[in-house]
């Protein structure tokens, strides 16, 4: 703690403390710089995140096939067949009358009988109910055939002494075989499931311990060449798909949802119906104006950023210059420091030029009629100030549709086979591009300030605002001592006079 002006009666602190706000100027700029470069920076990464947003929007958007390929399916009776056309497919008109649909195999075991003849709960242990199961764990081996002839076997331990009938259901339903099962305490009946609908499935008892279990469950079995096999009282076998499409008749599926030359049907029901697919225009229509807007969004925002006036007389405010505003005031004067970061950016510049020259080129569609984007009606606005963004004639856009709906594929994809990049191809690696060399200059939040230019800067004004801030200690050291001194010397003063008063007698 520093006490200055005892002796002089002067206020030393305040002294001081002006002497510093001269001193310290030097250090508020370099301060300022400092914020500047980070508003910089900031501006800098706030336009490759606009750009990143963009070039994921066009790889998710026109740069697919599949956004051109949409296709519209209807049914002239949906409770009887439903469909989905794959984009690659062709269009096209299918009759199909449903005969038969698909069902599961499904066996179901007599009624089960506990030790006093009666219906057991499904939650009595099975030890508890029969003593037929005994106390030791059981390994319960089964072998479930699927309908296309594909085997699965997995073995399943049961434990008498904790196992009731309802968790063996539930070990039967998770043990991976594609098969469901449960135990219904009214009926007092255990009843499996397969999974897969068709006709064909079934399940084999491994062990004579399995075919012991099954048998104290109430299930029959069956001896087959291909081993001892799991019956049922009431059984369903299961069944294929049966249908006639186009004048094909007799067709047949193990399975209600297939797919034929890349239409997948769904049955629901027996019946006919005519299923239709046509090329989505709307949809692919809608997916050209939402990239063109995407667009418009991102380089108005880019180009405002650009032009946007820089007002050298609103430097960043100091802490100290803070205190003295109202926050209404701050934020007006921030609002103009902030302003022009970018302005005249040269690398935001010449992307967007890139970007418009891709814009206006030609793409090999293979047909001259629609090679550039101003031929299916995408042009640049007229208008000067819209600062090249783009318009739609909607109809013109349809009608090339309806004229060579590959054409306008390949001017947004490319051609593949023939080695032609498309505008998407071509913007991505545009703003690719640019989005590195903002990243040299502002870095991104993966990189340290040694790896972009403004970080390095901003580390130097670092460095040189520390270094100046321990020069400030050394001189407020400095005007302290000099005025210590100068205290101690008129202290002495002081006291010389005081002394000098007393030899002449206190003045009288």
């Amino acid at each position: 703690m520093r006490i200055g002006g005892l002796a002089s009666g002067m206020d030393i602190d305040t002294l001081v403390g002006d002497l510093m706000k001269a001193e310290r100027i030097p250090l508020d700029k370099l301060a300022q710089k400092k914020t500047t470069l980070e508003w910089q920076r900031d501006d800098y990464r706030s336009m490759n995140k606009l750009l990143t947003e963009l070039d994921r929007f066009i790889l998710d958007g026109v740069a697919l096939q599949g956004t051109f390929n949409k296709k519209t399916v209807t049914s002239t009776n949906p409770n009887v067949v439903t469909a989905t056309v794959a984009g690659s497919a062709s269009n096209i008109t299918s009759n199909i009358n449903v005969t038969k649909l698909a069902t599961a195999r499904s066996w179901v075991s007599g009624q089960v009988i506990d030790q006093s003849g009666n219906k057991p709960s499904g939650k009595t242990a099975l030890g508890t109910m029969n003593s037929a199961f005994g106390t030791a764990e059981i390994p319960l081996e089964i072998k479930v055939t699927k309908p296309d002839g594909s085997e699965v076997t997995k073995t399943i331990k049961i434990d008498p002494t904790k196992d009731t009938l309802e968790t063996t259901a539930k070990k039967f339903s998770e043990a991976g075989l594609e098969i469901s099962a449960f135990y219904d305490d009214f009926t007092g009946q255990f009843v499996i499931s397969n999974n897969l609908t068709g006709k064909g499935s079934k399940i084999t008892l491994g062990t004579p311990e399995t075919i012991s279990f099954f048998g104290n469950i109430g299930f029959s079995t069956n001896t087959t060449a291909d081993g001892i096999e799991l019956g049922a009282t009431d059984t369903d076998n299961g069944g294929n798909a049966e249908f006639d499409l186009n004048g094909l008749t007799g067709l047949q599926r193990t399975s209600n949802i297939f797919t034929i030359s890349g239409v997948s049907y769904s049955l629901k029901g027996l019946g006919a119906s005519t299923i239709s697919s046509a090329t989505d225009t709307d949809g692919v229509v809608n997916s050209i104006k939402d990239f063109v807007k995407k667009y418009n969004e991102t380089i108005e925002t880019i180009n405002k950023k650009m032009t946007e006036t820089k007002y050298r007389d609103f430097p960043p405010l100091t802490d100290a210059q803070r205190k003295d505003l109202s926050e209404k005031e701050t934020e007006l004067w921030d609002e103009k420091a902030k302003s022009g970061m970018l302005r005249g950016d040269s690398i935001l510049s010449s992307g967007l030029n890139a970007m418009r020259s891709i814009l206006y080129a030609n793409v090999s569609t293979g047909d001259a009629k629609f090679d550039q984007l101003s031929e299916i009606g995408i042009t640049t606005s007229r208008n000067y100030l819209d600062k090249g963004k783009l318009e739609i004639d909607e109809k013109k856009l349809r009608d090339a549709l309806a004229t060579n709906p590959d054409a306008v594929m390949k001017m947004f994809t490319g051609d593949s086979t023939n080695n032609v990049e498309g505008i998407a191809k071509k913007l991505r690696t545009s703003i690719d591009q640019t989005v590195d060399k903002i990243e040299l200059k502002a870095g991104n939040a993966l990189r340290t300030n040694a790896q972009f230019t403004l970080g390095r800067e901003l580390t130097d004004v670092d460095k040189r605002i520390s270094a100046f801030e321990d020069r400030l200690k050394q001189v407020e050291d400095r005007y302290w001592r000099q005025f210590s001194a100068m205290e101690s010397a008129i202290q002495r003063s002081n006291q010389q006079s005081m002394y000098l008063m007393q030899q002449f007698g206190g003045g009288q």
